[in-house]
């Protein structure tokens, strides 16, 4: 049985600034908080054999990885596939600024500069569907709260991949079998293309 821990990253310094961060150069890593989540996850991940270590470009997931995994010598793989969601103009924006530009716009509408949600979603699918591909059998992935939100909504079986799923925690691993991380990867490419 293959299995993918799916985490977000611990709370970075930008999470405590309230500014939003899409650009991997400007990511100033985790914050003493985010640092003791990311202990926390490698006290949950102790017993688990991990057989490689995926992450985004940002150095708050890398920081993580390293944390939650210290000690150990995993192989590691960087997909920018797993990015946060390109802002383009919003980039350093509050949060209250990001999410009063995206209410009430559809997810196929993209940020000024940047992506939409659909695109996104779409590298965010593909990203699952490489890392199926890999032959791993025990993979842990630490990326960002939409690709862990997305995937585990999808995976559920919803049509909305904002929800029931929405908050989801820094440095906590979400469990997906094979068949679960397939079924993440297609529900995010069907639901990426479903015109609202």
């Amino acid at each position: 049985m293959r299995l993918f821990l799916l985490a977000r990253h611990g709370e970075s310094l930008l999470n405590v600034a309230g500014l939003v961060n899409a650009d991997p150069a400007r990511d100033e890593g985790l914050s003493p908080l985010g640092e003791e989540e990311a202990h926390d996850l490698g006290r949950q991940l102790a017993g688990i054999d991990i057989d490689l270590v995926v992450t985004s470009r940002f150095p708050r997931t890398h920081q993580t990885a390293a944390l939650a995994l210290a000690g150990r010598e995993v192989p590691s793989l960087e997909l920018p596939e797993l990015d946060d969601v390109r802002v383009g103009e919003l980039e350093g924006k509050t949060i209250a600024e990001y999410r009063t530009w995206k209410r009430d716009r559809p997810r196929s509408d993209p940020f000024p500069g940047g992506e939409s949600l659909d695109d996104a979603a779409g590298r965010y699918a593909g990203a699952y569907r490489l890392v199926l591909g890999r032959p791993e059998r025990v993979v842990l992935v630490v990326c960002h709260e939409i690709p862990v939100r997305y995937a585990i909504n999808a995976a559920g079986g919803s049509d909305d991949l904002d929800r029931p799923v929405h908050d989801v925690r820094n440095a906590v691993p979400y469990l997906f079998d094979e068949r679960g991380l397939g079924a993440a990867a297609e529900g995010i490419a069907r639901l990426s293309l479903t015109v609202v």
